[in-house]
């Protein structure tokens, strides 16, 4: 070996470790820096002639893309089931349990009690005034579950809406980067900081939709959903939705009047079953609002509807008529059969008998359709009222199954189906989370570890040194040739 090789191959060995040693400080300062992947020194060696060298390839950027794969499905499954937990929290809530002051059931209990407090005192007034304001209660804490339904849809619908916004400005911004992505390695420049914020912006699509990611030439990756759909292939689609401004009972994405996805203009299916870009937080919000929520719609409404017909019955207060609305009104009106989608959120108690209504409570008493006042001490139809509350009837709509239920019984057991659909969702949120923790954790694991890069640091600072020194003996060498 020459001197000039030899000096050449000792500063080419210089300009290796000093970059080495760049990346090992930047790996280390970025440990915890979400996106960001270890980096190594790709080196090899080079001979022109009788001069050789260390030739440094490129970058090297070490990620594991199946586990990184497999954590943002495991994310996409937490963040679906993270929504529709809470979503079932927080009507189990409203509806609160048979132990809860101000709970469906403790309304229905007051209610029932406050007519047989009544009915052993029907001269009281005062008893028929709490049996008055027990119904009153009793309906609003009806509507007010109603009420907070079509809110969980309309809170559903305006997250659908924010999320299509950010879905179409994030598919964007990673096309902007495959771009750059592909310029910058088209010039033999390292894009690995690109290839960070690419990662980054791909799992903030991957939390809304599970997608899958395929290589392109030279850095740039496509996106398509788990469902199959295409969202960037080279231009990323465009996904369009409709919010609607305030979400009612009679509103579904079947007749129209509520908006579905599409994607480039062509509509989508957003079903639970066939959605094609179900999954994610994007699903779980149109799940809630399409198919979650109108079910425990159709289930309140039934209930409604239950309480409305045992006190609409002639055969409990004779004084009315077939086509008199009894006790419990839709919103003053008799019950129609054919209109009872939203009905929960139109019960009303009868203003004949509420006295923030002008209404008179001895009706109660002696009966919605009685010209006067009858009998102090009579307590017949106080007595007809409790039992219309225990009298097993089949629920004629609701999917409560055929055997006969009281009122007591229907709702207790559609407590205790909402809280069997959120222990469910419990589970199931449990099991997602563990494994998106632990697909979390071996991401990690194959991340920068710091006292790896200190003993790579120490190696590097050898070759450092070994290559001054060779530098230093070639100094001497040259000054001894020149002192001959």
């Amino acid at each position: 070996m020459t001197i000039t090789s030899a000096l050449n191959s000792a500063m080419s060995g210089l300009r290796a470790a000093g970059r080495a040693s760049e990346l090992v400080s930047s790996n280390i300062a970025n440990a915890s820096t979400p996106g960001y992947a270890r980096r190594t020194l790709s080196i090899g060696s080079y001979s022109i002639g009788d001069i050789g060298g260390v030739r440094i390839n490129g970058i090297q950027r070490h990620v594991d893309a199946q586990i990184v794969s497999d954590r943002r499905l495991a994310g996409s499954e937490f963040g679906y089931r993270s929504e529709t937990t809470s979503y079932f929290n927080r009507i189990e809530d409203l509806v609160g349990t048979p132990d809860q002051a101000g709970s469906l059931s403790a309304r229905l209990a007051d209610f029932e009690n406050a007519l047989i407090t009544a009915s052993s005192r029907p001269d009281a007034l005062e008893r028929l005034d709490s049996a008055a304001h027990g119904a009153r209660d009793l309906g609003r804490a009806i509507k007010l579950v109603a009420d907070g339904i079509q809110s969980e849809r309309t809170d559903a619908d305006r997250n659908i809406a924010d999320q299509v916004t950010r879905l179409n400005d994030t598919l964007k911004s990673i096309e902007t980067l495959n771009v750059r992505i592909t310029a910058t390695n088209n010039q033999n420049m390292d894009s690995s900081a690109l290839q960070d914020q690419r990662r980054i912006l791909i799992d903030e699509v991957s939390e809304m939709v599970p997608v899958r990611t395929v290589n392109r030439d030279h850095g740039a990756v496509a996106l398509y959903s788990t469902g199959g759909s295409i969202l960037l292939d080279g231009r990323a689609v465009e996904i369009g939705f409709e919010p609607a401004n305030i979400v009612t009972p009679y509103m579904s994405i079947d007749d129209g009047t509520l908006s579905g996805l599409t994607i480039n203009g062509f509509a989508l299916n957003t079903s639970s079953e066939l959605g094609r870009l179900h999954g994610g937080t994007l699903g779980a919000q149109f799940e809630i609002r399409d198919e979650r929520a109108p079910e425990a719609q159709i289930k309140i409404d039934a209930l409604a509807r239950d309480i409305i017909e045992r006190f609409q019955d002639p055969a409990v207060d004779p004084t009315l008529s077939a086509v008199d609305p009894g006790l419990f009104t839709d919103r003053g009106a008799a019950l129609d059969p054919l209109q009872e989608t939203g009905l929960a959120n139109r019960i009303e108690i009868n203003e004949l008998v509420d006295p923030t209504q002008g209404g008179d409570v001895w009706r109660i008493r002696d009966g919605l359709g009685a010209l006067a006042a009858g009998s102090s001490g009579n307590a017949i139809l106080l007595n007809a009222l409790s039992d219309a509350l225990t009298i097993s009837r089949v629920v004629n709509s609701g999917g409560f199954g055929s055997p006969p239920l009281t009122a007591p019984e229907l709702t207790a057991r559609f407590s205790s189906q909402l809280g069997a659909d959120r222990l469910r969702e419990d589970q199931q949120l449990g099991f997602a989370s563990a494994q998106f923790y632990e697909l979390t954790q071996l991401e990690l694991a194959d991340g920068v570890d710091t006292d790896a890069e200190l003993q790579n640091l120490m190696i590097i600072e050898q070759a450092y040194a070994a290559n001054a020194r060779v530098i230093e003996t070639v100094d001497q060498m040259f000054d001894t040739l020149l002192r001959i």
